[in-house]
C-alpha cells in the first residue's frame, strides 16, 4: 500500500506547493521504473541513478520500459544503462604521499574540486552554472549551499578571491532564476534550501561598488523573503511553510520543504523510514526532507524518541541555528541598505532583528540550562537536547556578553570533546550526534567565542580539531567530511560511506590554521 501511494503522490507533486516545488525531478519523470531502480538498490549510492541523463524523453523511456511486464535486477539494470548516462565513478582526491604541510595539501586541491561552467545536456538533473565553483567532494558532485561559505574562508586564506566572486555570484544567480538557493545545484533539491549563509558569503566579496552590492542586496532580500513566506498571513499562533508565530505573538522560523514524498536520491532509505513509524508516511517524508534542509542530516536534535528516525519531527522544532542566521540576515540586509542610503529599508530590517533578538531571548534561551535549546511549538516545551547549534547565537552577535559567558561555562563541561567540539551530547548513530564532530560547528564555535571574549575556550576547540584533522592527514593523507572525536579518529555513522576531499573542512582548517598557527 505504502508503494502505491508513494508513486500516487510523486505523479502529482508538479502540482502541489509552491512554483519551486513544481519543477520536475526523476521520481516525477519516471514514475514507477524510477521506483523500482531504487527500491531494488541496482546502484549502491542512491544518487546515481537520479545524477544520471537521460538518453530520450522521459515518456519514451517509460513507453520502453511499461512494454515489459517484468525485469530481473540485471535485466532492469541492463535497460538503464540503455537509456541514461550514468555518473562518471566519483573522482577522489589522491592521498598525499609525501605528506607537504597541510596548508600547502589544502592549496593544492582547490583546483581538483574546482569545477567549470559547462553546458547542461538535456535530460540532466543539473542545474546551469555560469561561473567557477567548488564541490565539496566525494559523491557530491554539484555545488552546495552552506559548504561552500566554509569553503570560501579556505579560498580567502590562500587568495581565491576569483572563485569566492564567481561562487557568491552563481548562488546569486540561483536566488534570481528560483528565489532561493536549493540545498545543491541539482532539480531534485530545488524544494528546500540549507541554512541562510548567503549574506555572510557576500561579506567575503569586494563591496567596493555600489552595483554589485545593490545587486547583491535584493539577492539577500529575495532570500530572506523566501524564508519569510506566510508571515502576513499568520493571524495567530501556527506555521505555514518555513515561519512559525509563537503564542506571544512573536514570528520565528523553522525547516521545511516544499515536497511530502521521499527524497530522490534517498528514496528506498525514506520509504523504508516510514514503514517503521506510526504517522502517516507524507509527514515523515516532509520531517526527513526538512531535516536535510536544516544540514543536519540526521541527529537526536529532530528525533521524538532522541533515537529513533522514524519518529523525525524537524518542521516541530524552531531552531536555534536558523533563527540566529534569520537574525544574522536581518542585521546585514539593514547595514547594507543604509551604505546605499536606503534609511526606511535600514530602519525596517533594525526593526525585525530586535524583533527576532528578543524572540530568541524568550523562547529560546533557557536560563536553567545556560544554553540556547530547540523549542519543540506543537508541544510549547524547549527540546531537552544539548547541541553545539547553542553557540550559533554568538556567531551571529544576537547572545549577551552575560549569555555568552554561561554558554562557554557549558561548552567547557559538556560539548568540548578530545578531538573538537560535540555536535550532540547523544549517540545515536545518527552522523549529527556524538562522536561526530564537523568543520562547520567549529568555525561558528570559535568565531562565535572571540566575539565574545571566550578566547581561551575558542583556542581550545581550535587547537583540538587541528589536532584531529592533522592526525587523520598524517595517517592517510586524506581530508574528510566528519571526524570522531572521541576517539579522534575518522567519523561515520549516516546515509552512505564516509566522504573524502573535503571542502568545508579544507576551507576551516585553513581559516583556523590562521588563528592557530603553531598548531
Amino acid at each position: 500500500m505504502l508503494r502505491h501511494m508513494v508513486i500516487a503522490a510523486a505523479a502529482t507533486a508538479l502540482s502541489l506547493g509552491t512554483a519551486h516545488a513544481q519543477v520536475a525531478t526523476p521520481a516525477d519523470l519516471y514514475s514507477e521504473l524510477f521506483h523500482q531502480v531504487q527500491m531494488r538498490r541496482l546502484f549502491p549510492d542512491g544518487k546515481t541513478f537520479v545524477d544520471a541523463t537521460a538518453r530520450r524523453s522521459p515518456d519514451q523511456i517509460l513507453a520502453s520500459y511499461r512494454a515489459r511486464t517484468w525485469f530481473s535486477d540485471e535485466e532492469l539494470k541492463r535497460f538503464v544503462a540503455t537509456q541514461f548516462d550514468l555518473p562518471q565513478e566519483v573522482l577522489v582526491p589522491t592521498p598525499s604521499t609525501a605528506r607537504p604541510p597541510i596548508d600547502t595539501h589544502i592549496a593544492r586541491l582547490w583546483p581538483i574540486l574546482t569545477r567549470q561552467p559547462a553546458a547542461t545536456p538535456e535530460g540532466s538533473t543539473a542545474l546551469r552554472m555560469d561561473n567557477p565553483y567548488v564541490v565539496p567532494g566525494g559523491r557530491f558532485r554539484e555545488m552546495y549551499y552552506w559548504d561552500s561559505y566554509f569553503t570560501m574562508l579556505g579560498l580567502a586564506e590562500d587568495d581565491r578571491q576569483d572563485l569566492i566572486e564567481a561562487m557568491v555570484d552563481d548562488f546569486g544567480s540561483l536566488i534570481d532564476r528560483y528565489g532561493r538557493i536549493p540545498n545543491g545545484t541539482r532539480s531534485y533539491y530545488l524544494s528546500r534550501s540549507q541554512p541562510p549563509f548567503f549574506y555572510l558569503m557576500v561579506d567575503l566579496t569586494d563591496q567596493s561598488d555600489a552595483l554589485v552590492l545593490r545587486r547583491r542586496l535584493d539577492q539577500m532580500r529575495r532570500e530572506y523573503a523566501f524564508w519569510m513566506q506566510g508571515e502576513e498571513s499568520l493571524s495567530k499562533e501556527g506555521a505555514f511553510a518555513r515561519v512559525v508565530r509563537m503564542p506571544d505573538g512573536a514570528v520565528l522560523n523553522r525547516y521545511w520543504d516544499d515536497r511530502n514524498t521521499p527524497r530522490d536520491e534517498s528514496w528506498r532509505e525514506d520509504i523504508l523510514t516510514a514503514r517503521e513509524g506510526k504517522r502517516p508516511a507524507a509527514d515523515i517524508f516532509r520531517d526527513l526532507r526538512a531535516g536535510a534542509e536544516s544540514g543536519w542530516d540526521f541527529s537526536a536534535r529532530w528525533l521524538a524518541d532522541g533515537k529513533s528516525l522514524h519518529t523525525i519531527q524537524t518542521t516541530a522544532f524552531v531552531p536555534v541555528d536558523l533563527n540566529s542566521l534569520m537574525y544574522g540576515m536581518e542585521r546585514a540586509i539593514a547595514d547594507a541598505c543604509r551604505r546605499l542610503d536606503d534609511h526606511t529599508c535600514g530602519k525596517d530590517f533594525d526593526r525585525r532583528a530586535d524583533a527576532r533578538r528578543a524572540a530568541m531571548d524568550r523562547w529560546l534561551w533557557n536560563a536553567e540550562q545556560g544554553l540556547y535549546l530547540d523549542y519543540q511549538w506543537r508541544e510549547r516545551r524547549a527540546s531537552q537536547v544539548v547541541s553545539s547549534a547553542a553557540l550559533y547565537p554568538l556567531f551571529v552577535g544576537a547572545a549577551s556578553q552575560r549569555q555568552a559567558n554561561i554558554i562557554a561555562r557549558k561548552t567547557w563541561d559538556e560539548l568540548l570533546a578530545p578531538g573538537g567540539l560535540r555536535t550532540t551530547t547523544l549517540t545515536t548513530g545518527q552522523q549529527w550526534d556524538a562522536p561526530n564532530g564537523w568543520a562547520p560547528l567549529q568555525w561558528v564555535a570559535v568565531k562565535g567565542l572571540r566575539t565574545y571574549g571566550e578566547d581561551a575556550l575558542a583556542a581550545e576547540i581550535g587547537k583540538r580539531w587541528l589536532a584531529t584533522v592533522q592526525r587523520e592527514y598524517q595517517a592517510s593523507g586524506r581530508m574528510l567530511e566528519k571526524y570522531d572525536i572521541e576517539e579522534v579518529r575518522p567519523g561515520g555513522g549516516g546515509e552512505y560511506p564516509l566522504q573524502d576531499g573535503f571542502g568545508w573542512t579544507n576551507g576551516v582548517t585553513q581559516a583556523l590554521l590562521a588563528l592557530y598557527p603553531a598548531s
